[in-house]
């Protein structure tokens, strides 16, 4: 049992390890971190790119002189190796994107143009359809402006911005507002329609199509950087700190094995022969003058001339952890109760 760490009194033993960094939620953590090194084992830098990670991180973590990279060396616990490994790693993470899926991007980003468009429209949503048709035809025929009637009537956070939304992109609203979106034209003004307990009422402002630029592509990338390294964990299962143990290890340091016991030898000088149901299970030596026993024989003493039954065999069982998948963040959607507003006044003909 090695000891890994000394913090303050206490020992901290390279068994106790992956039980402490479960017990403190870091074992995910480091597993992730673990994969994504394995991933970028074969990037390498240049030496200029190198140097220049190198200046990048001393002057975040405000290394100046060959004093301060020690204490910074000595208070994290590493080798100059690893600093420079450090250093660098984000640098071969973006390396390892680039290579893996640099030459698929625009294949993807046509996939995924149609959630990455953004529009700018306006909103007003309340669950009165009678108010809602009076609403439309008010816009319709010019009576009054979108925005006043959004400010007076809409029963959501658009009412503060005179029902003006965006821009965002099309995966943002409700699905069913989306399609409505996606296939209208600048200015066009939807007929009140139900999504789930809002009836609305949406006008097309501006169509803002998305564009394959550097930013883009940025985004992309790490997409799918983010998607293969859920894969991964996913994959991966986490032991509790028993089965953690080699498989040696395991052998031996398991419960113990519950052997047959052996009856005692009987002292064959002073009983008679013994007959083949009552004879010992192994011969002792014979003594001067003593008989020896009748070949072939077999049984124990003391069990009715029967062999002991054998006992079952303990084997050590273990338990796997699943690591639980992360949860996925939902956009808020038009169906999302609102602030709480005033009652709606009917609206009625000046």
């Amino acid at each position: 049992m090695g000891h890994v760490l000394q913090i303050g009194n206490r020992s901290v033993t390279s068994e106790e390890l992956p039980s402490l960094l479960a017990g403190y939620q870091m074992l995910p953590q480091l597993v992730q971190e673990v994969l994504i090194d394995e991933a970028i084992a074969p990037i390498t830098c240049a030496e200029e790119e190198l140097i220049g990670a190198r200046e990048q991180f001393y002057a975040q973590h405000q290394i100046v002189d060959e004093a301060t990279r020690q204490q910074w060396l000595n208070r994290h616990g590493m080798t100059l190796a690893q600093l420079d490994a450090l250093a660098t790693r984000s640098l071969r993470i973006e390396k390892f994107k680039e290579a893996t899926w640099g030459a698929k991007l625009e294949s993807y980003f046509l996939e995924r143009k149609s959630k990455l468009d953004k529009v700018i429209y306006s909103l007003i949503r309340t669950q009165d359809m009678g108010i809602a048709q009076e609403i439309y035809f008010r816009v319709m025929e010019g009576e009054q402006s979108f925005a006043e009637l959004a400010r007076t009537y809409s029963q959501g956070p658009e009412s503060q911005t005179d029902g003006l939304i965006g821009p965002v992109e099309l995966s943002v609203p409700h699905p069913q507002l989306a399609h409505m979106l996606s296939i209208s034209q600048p200015g066009q003004l939807w007929p009140p329609h139900r999504i789930g307990e809002w009836i609305v009422i949406i006008r097309l402002e501006k169509f803002i199509p998305a564009q394959m630029d550097e930013q883009m592509r940025r985004r992309l990338l790490n997409e799918s950087f983010n998607q293969w390294l859920q894969q991964q964990l996913d994959d991966v299962s986490l032991s509790p700190l028993a089965d953690a143990l080699p498989a040696d290890a395991l052998a031996t340091e398991s419960l113990p094995t519950v052997e047959p016991s052996e009856p005692p030898a009987a002292d064959t000088s002073s009983q008679p022969p013994a007959s083949s149901s009552t004879a010992p299970p192994a011969e002792p030596p014979a003594k001067p003058g003593a008989p020896k026993p009748p070949s072939g024989a077999a049984g124990g003493q003391g069990n009715g001339g029967h062999p002991p039954a054998a006992q079952p065999q303990l084997v050590p069982t273990s338990i796997l952890l699943s690591v639980p998948d992360p949860k996925a963040v939902k956009p808020t959607t038009l169906s999302s109760s609102p602030p709480a507003a005033p009652t709606v006044a009917p609206i009625v003909e000046s």
